[in-house]
């Protein structure tokens, strides 16, 4: 899962966003052009599923997305993941190895 994906999945997740591509792509902030993609993927895998909105509102339908149960069950999973590796690279345990101070 690219990092992108990731912040996909995050926005999903949040139940004070409205789960349509503009909204999840403002919140992520990513542009449109890699959202849908990524949504589309997502639907392929099973993970998402999508309806049209039905609304008297004017403008344009939107497409609103929703997690299946798979699809959250991973995504909770994926980003836990993701929260333990930045919490490491936080207490810098990244990997990174500072090289010793002092004459070469």
């Amino acid at each position: 899962m690219t990092p992108a994906t990731l912040d996909v999945l995050e926005v999903l997740l949040d139940d004070e966003v409205e789960p349509y591509g503009l909204a999840i792509a403002k919140k992520a902030g990513l542009a449109t052009g890699s959202v849908f993609p990524i949504l589309a993927r997502l639907e392929r895998l099973g993970w998402v599923a999508s309806d049209w909105e039905d609304t008297d509102r004017p403008g344009a339908r939107r497409r609103l997305y929703r997690f299946t149960p798979d699809g959250m069950a991973g995504a909770r999973v994926l980003l836990a993941e993701r929260r333990g590796r930045d919490a490491g690279r936080r207490r810098g345990l990244g990997g990174f190895t500072p090289a010793p101070e002092g004459p070469r």
